[in-house]
């Protein structure tokens, strides 16, 4: 369960194996059944979340039940509601799984902590939330300036596997479109090598 975080890790500092074995013993593994909740909107997120294998989405669900996507994290992506994590307050999301999962879990202190212990990963989480910083300002102007057509395009060219396994109705909130308009784009944009 361990592999999939150390090579993400290891894609952005470097570790040695003794540092391995202290940040195994800050994480909670868990394993999740479809639909299975890591978070539900009005209660606090306690965990930062690593998806080992699976599918999470986190999401808001409006008045009439709808659900309006925020993000899908497949192997390899961390999830959280990270204003409720950081603060305490109440979650605006629910996170829960689209299949069967495995995750690692850490707490806000065992964080806090795991970043004294092992500073190289202060280093490694200030990466990944610049990161994630840039991707959500990227996707909030994509919202505003860019056609149905070119969300579309842009979705499926960077996560060509994610379009088998995620169900028209929630690609289609992910992007902001009815599934009607999903379903036309499905139909009418080719994609292929520019």
């Amino acid at each position: 369960m361990y592999d999939i975080i150390f090579k993400h890790l290891e894609e952005k500092v470097r570790l040695t194996q003794e540092e391995k074995e202290v940040i195994k013993t800050f994480f909670k593994p868990k394993k999740l059944k479809k639909k299975q909740f890591v978070v539900v909107e009005g209660h606090v997120c306690t965990y930062l979340t690593f998806v080992s294998k699976g599918l999470l989405k986190s999401y808001h669900s409006d008045d009439k039940g709808n659900e309006h996507i925020n993000q899908f994290s497949p192997e390899g992506w961390w999830t959280s509601d990270m204003s409720s994590f950081f603060s305490g307050g109440i979650s605006f999301y629910s996170i829960d799984a689209m299949e069967d999962s495995e995750v690692l879990l850490i707490t806000r202190e065992d964080f806090e902590n795991l970043t004294i212990e092992v500073p190289v990963m202060d280093r490694y989480f200030r990466l990944l939330f610049q990161n994630s910083l840039i991707t959500k300002e990227r996707r909030l102007i994509s919202s505003h300036t860019h056609t149905a057509e070119e969300k579309y395009r842009h979705l499926v060219e960077n996560n060509p596997d994610l379009m088998k396994r995620i169900p028209q109705n929630l690609l289609a909130s992910y992007l902001g479109l009815s599934p009607e308009t999903l379903s036309r784009l499905k139909k009418n944009v080719i994609i292929g090598p520019k």
